[in-house]
């Protein structure tokens, strides 16, 4: 449940999302980031106006408010998004470590309109040998002693 206040943040991604859909920026998604009850980051889809298939609202809006608190996280922020998250943004999400994620629409309704992010939900639970777009396992002693390397250095930064 939304606290009084907060819905204006879910209609602010709302609004996002049909202003890029409507200036030809990508798809109708929208995202708000609010942390201490301001706006420190928003987005809308520019998947096809940047050639980017990266550029969705969450990502562009987390990007955005992560170069504004000069961090990687997003501790005691909320991400208020026009949209369920995709699995790629849903990802960008629980690596940023967000408070919560208020959404409007489902990815269901999303389907609905033709984005169908339930094949992409599917495949990250699909044997790797059975996936769409074939998966090739290469080990290499070198690409391994990097991952040593960075287990036993002192100076990396945890994230």
């Amino acid at each position: 449940m939304l606290k009084p206040g907060e819905r204006i943040f879910l209609e602010r991604a709302i609004a996002l999302s049909k202003q890029g859909m409507e200036s030809g920026q990508g798809g109708p998604f929208g995202c708000v980031i609010v942390k201490n009850n301001e706006i420190i980051g928003e987005g809308v889809n520019k998947v096809t106006s940047s050639n980017d298939p990266t550029a969705h609202a969450e990502v562009v809006a987390i990007r955005q408010a992560c170069k504004k608190l000069g961090t990687y996280q997003l501790d005691d922020c909320d991400i208020y998004a026009s949209c369920e998250p995709c699995p790629m943004c849903l990802g960008a999400i629980y690596w940023a470590r967000p408070r919560r994620v208020i959404y409007a629409n489902t990815r269901h309704e999303a389907a609905a309109i033709e984005f169908d992010d339930d094949f992409i939900y599917d495949e990250i639970n699909t044997a790797i040998n059975d996936r769409k777009i074939p998966f090739i396992h290469v080990p290499d002693p070198g690409a391994k002693e990097i991952f040593t390397a960075w287990k036993n250095w002192e100076g990396k930064q945890q994230y």
